[in-house]
């Protein structure tokens, strides 16, 4: 089977996207994570360019690796200085990785202009850089910066830098889509070009500002790269890196080459998920093969079909990556999707009695007046269960005033609501106070009900978002109140829509304490099964 071995600069070049800054204690916690998923190079950063990497590559001096190769950073010497006394090149040594990578200008207009030297001494600067390291017992990455730019404008200059790099004793050649503005049929015919002109290895380093980063490190493959350089999700400057948690799967699926120990690639999608979660970002639902919408189902035909054959619709099976299938009830579900999503929750409706038909119109009625159950599952369940007679109301609403004051001098506003609960044949009025409406609500409501279901006290919102579904009605526009919900084991969702923000507040908030009750049930009753069957 083919090797490529896989080049991950998710801690170096994938900082440099917007909103990603990683702390040493990040920086480790991924390489470890990248160690343990078969990466065979992991770029850890620039010693020379910050204290940051600095201290990474110093504590990572004492944290062994069980696969993984790391990499230092940097640039060959300056036109002024030789490798001996230039201080980058200095850095990179002191770094004492078994990998350094270096990179050196192909393009002849970086050369005369960002630069400021001459072609035959950029050349001399590749040679001597990389020989220097080699004699310092380093296994030697050339990236050849810009290289498709600098071959298309001066072919015979480009082919020049790569030769210096092999005459110095480079390892392996990367070439370098620098501006991301290459075309797959030009890689192609550039990358067997170059590998006429070298016998080192190559391998392919490509942005996404074409969109074609990954199309871009397959052809390369393809056209004979034994390396690809990429990141986690794609991370990067501009429009990011060639993203990792495609290529792998594409090498290792459909190209039928070894990328990442087969065993592992099952760890896929935790791998992209955990790197998001490290960077503080939303993991992006839309990504191929690791995304949470990469195998969900929305159509009613496509549902209907995969509940058949998942073929029909998935060109893998989700597991093998480690996703999983979703299918998402919306006003374009048929009977299929909700049966589907009945049938995952654990609840038996029929799809003959009209029984699922009725959810379905409830549906589509709900969302025509800006409900979306695609990111509430919990009141979906609800939905799905009240149509089944499996929900039973815990409490209900007698009555609830909120009031707001703001005092003129002080300019704090004051909230209190006050809730009045129907608990079985029992009244409870109680009142509280709150840092606005909602949250002034929320304190209420709990308030109200802990004295009947004390396991309430496990439950906290953790995020709450309003979206205005409508905004040409301007202040008298319907808004949606998106509720997320934690307890001790779990997280769940629920919507609410109303012109009046805390009415839609309200739905949701009660749903989410309905789905809180209907789980602990089920998991009671789940408990007495257990134990009758021991008995």
């Amino acid at each position: 089977m083919h090797q490529v071995y896989i080049y991950d600069t998710t801690l170096r070049d994938g900082t440099q996207g917007e909103e990603i800054s990683f702390s040493v204690e990040d920086k480790i916690k991924i390489a470890l994570r990248l160690d343990a998923f078969g990466v065979e190079y992991v770029e850890g950063g620039w010693p020379g360019s910050n204290p940051k990497d600095m201290e990474f590559f110093e504590r990572m001096k004492s944290i062994p690796l069980k696969k993984t190769k790391l990499a230092a950073f940097g640039s060959t010497c300056r036109a002024s200085s030789d490798p001996q006394s230039d201080e980058n090149v200095i850095q990179l040594l002191k770094a004492e990785t078994p990998v350094v990578t270096i990179f050196g200008k192909s393009w002849e207009l970086h050369v005369l202009e960002a630069l400021g030297t001459t072609l035959e001494r950029n050349l001399e600067m590749i040679y001597d850089t990389v020989k220097y390291l080699k004699a310092n017992g380093k296994e030697v990455v050339y990236d050849a910066e810009h290289f498709f730019d600098g071959f298309k404008s001066n072919s015979s200059y480009a082919s020049k830098t790569l030769q210096a790099a092999e005459a110095g004793g480079a390892d392996t050649i990367v070439l370098c889509d620098t501006n991301g503005g290459t075309m797959p049929h030009e890689v192609e015919a550039i990358f067997k070009s170059a590998s006429q002109l070298v016998r080192v290895p190559l391998g392919i380093h490509a942005h996404n500002d074409s969109e074609l980063a990954v199309a871009n490190s397959l052809t390369a493959v393809r056209s004979g790269a034994v390396q690809v350089q990429g990141t986690i999700n794609g991370f990067g400057e501009r429009c990011g890196n060639a993203n990792l948690c495609s290529i792998i799967p594409i090498l290792q699926m459909k190209l039928g080459m070894s990328a990442v120990p087969p065993e592992k690639l099952a760890g896929l999608t935790e791998l992209s998920r955990f790197v998001s979660d490290v960077a503080n970002l939303q993991p992006r639902k839309n990504l191929p093969y690791v995304g949470q919408s990469a195998f969900a189902h929305k159509g009613g035909i496509h549902v209907s079909a995969v509940m058949k054959s998942a073929r029909t619709y998935e060109h893998i099976e989700p597991k093998l990556v480690g996703n999983s299938r979703r299918v998402l009830v919306s006003d374009l579900s048929g009977k299929s999707n909700v049966l589907y999503k009945a049938k995952e929750l654990g609840i038996e409706i029929s799809g003959n009695n009209g029984q699922a038909s009725s959810v379905v119109n409830e549906l589509k009625s709900l969302e025509n007046e800006g409900y979306v159950f695609e990111d509430a599952d919990a009141s979906l369940e609800i939905l799905i269960r009240k149509s089944a007679g499996d929900v039973v109301m815990p409490f209900e609403l007698e009555s609830l005033h909120i009031i707001i004051e703001k005092d003129a001098n002080d300019g704090i506003s004051h909230t209190v609501a006050t809730i009045k609960l129907r608990v079985g044949d029992k009244i409870e009025l109680t009142a509280s106070e709150g840092i606005g409406p909602v949250n002034a609500l929320d304190n209420a409501l709990r308030k109200a009900l802990l004295q009947f279901y004390p396991q309430l006290a496990e439950t906290k919102l953790s995020d709450y978002k309003v979206r205005v579904v409508d905004g040409a009605d301007g202040t008298a526009a319907k808004v949606r109140v998106l509720i997320e919900t934690t307890d001790l084991d779990s997280n769940w969702d629920t919507v609410g829509v109303s012109e009046n923000i805390i009415e839609a507040s309200w739905k949701a908030l009660v749903d989410s304490i309905v789905y809180k009750m209907m789980k602990d049930n089920d998991k009671n009753k789940a408990s007495k099964r257990h134990v009758e069957l021991r008995k």
